[in-house]
């Protein structure tokens, strides 16, 4: 029998609001091969911690605690990171390899989104390179929904994206009383919605309303609209309904915000010198609306994917298969690909748990299909609507509460031994 090898599991870039529950089937399913896996750590703070030899060890902490992992949301339970280790980066990648190799680290998962499959790949890639048997794996997590490929035939979705989408179907139920009530004073709110220029997210808006009675209007980046198109989409519906509720992208081109940019190169907007939502509403008021009174806006942020009570029951079963099937995969020596989630057809809604190749997924970019967005470039189809109603459930997820608080997972600080010498990463040097 071969000797057993360890598991280290790290995770990086956004975090979602199932995140955890990724990382639950992760640990408890390595604890039914308990010939083949060893200890379980995680990366404190993603490849970060990896880098630094901050290795938690997992195998160690209560098991209520990794049951409350279901419903912890974020990824304040081991910690995420937006470091990215560049292909001129090889100290890192050495770094990583002699972490790996001093720790007998057999099994690397890597929980993230299109660059994060790409680092997963190169590392274990590098560490066979190295004569070491690591078996690489990436576990797919993204609210943005765009890991993958166009004909989603590699996934069928992330890990994340149902729970933001269900976040949304409720936030616009919930602005539509808002500006039902207020709308001769403020007949139009504008919401703007994360996602960068990829259009899943606000896209979800539409769930809220599938029937089409609000007053509701959509603006994806994808769709290319400026700033004037806008607007005039907007007041046209202002002068057909008296107000209106406008759901954009953050990325949708208003000009220059000033935005900073990640360890990813990938635009930060909720760091911009302002947002693409208050440019409208600037935009709007300034040049009138054919209404009496303003434009208000609201910015909604990482409360997307940090807020429990929002997560779709749905998202929480799939991804903690997701992160069952991982394991399966490492176990089976079946090194190089990413577990997917894949779409059976019908009227039942069923999926299976499946894999991609690394190299295939690894820094994809999957916009939203030209095909779901209407043709006055305000809205999505009704085939967007059939294809996402499934993956927001249909109940409200069950978080513990002690007291008035709710129960989050609250791991021990139990870290493996540091053996290696103290190394700060390249790009902090």
């Amino acid at each position: 029998m071969a000797a057993k090898k360890n598991l280290l599991i790290a995770q990086s870039g956004g975090p979602s609001p199932v995140i955890n529950s990724s990382l639950r089937g992760i640990i408890e399913a390595a604890k039914a091969f308990p010939d083949q896996v060893g200890t379980l750590y995680a990366g404190w703070h993603g490849i970060e911690g990896v880098l630094k030899e901050e290795l938690l060890n997992l195998s160690v902490q209560a098991d209520e605690e990794v049951a409350l992992l279901r419903n912890t949301p974020a990824a304040g339970a081991i910690g995420t990171c937006r470091y990215k280790i560049k292909s001129h980066q090889q100290e890192d990648f050495n770094r990583v390899v002699e972490v790996l190799r001093t720790h007998n680290i057999g099994y690397f998962l890597y929980n993230g989104g299109n660059d994060s499959m790409d680092t997963a790949n190169k590392i274990a890639l590098l560490a066979r390179e190295r004569g070491l048997d690591v078996i690489g794996i990436g576990v797919p997590k993204t609210i943005d929904n765009d890991v993958g490929d166009s004909e989603f035939k590699l996934i069928d979705h992330t890990p994340g994206y149902g729970s933001v989408a269900r976040y949304w179907s409720h936030i616009v139920q919930n602005a539509e009383e808002e500006n039902r009530g207020s709308s001769p004073a403020d007949p139009v709110l504008v919401l703007q919605a994360m996602g960068r220029k990829i259009g899943f997210i606000p896209a979800a808006a539409r769930l809220a309303d599938p029937k089409r009675e609000m007053p509701l209007l959509i603006f994806l980046s994808e769709a290319g609209l400026s700033m004037a198109d806008m607007a005039d989409k907007i007041n046209g519906k202002v002068r057909e309904r008296g107000r209106a509720i406008v759901v954009l992208s953050e990325g949708c081109d208003v000009g220059d915000l000033g935005f900073t940019k990640d360890k990813f190169g990938h635009a930060q907007f909720g760091a911009s010198q302002t947002t693409v939502q208050q440019a409208l509403v600037n935009y709007l008021n300034a040049n009138g609306i054919k209404a009496a009174g303003n434009a208000r806006g609201q910015t909604y942020g990482t409360d997307q994917r940090a807020t429990a009570t929002y997560a779709s029951t749905v998202d929480l079963d799939e991804a903690y298969r997701a992160g069952q099937k991982a394991v399966l995969l490492a176990v089976a020596g079946e090194g190089g690909y990413m577990s997917t989630i894949l779409r059976e057809p019908g009227l039942i809604y069923q999926v299976r748990y499946d894999k991609a190749p690394l190299e295939l997924v690894a820094n994809s970019e999957r916009f939203f299909p030209s095909k779901w967005i209407t043709k006055d470039g305000c809205d999505v189809t009704d085939e967007f609507v059939d294809y996402c109603t499934p993956l927001i459930g249909e109940d409200w997820p069950s978080v513990p509460r002690i007291g008035n608080l709710q129960r989050f997972t609250r791991f021990e600080p139990t870290f493996a031994e540091q053996k290696l010498e103290t190394y700060v990463p390249e790009d902090y040097r």
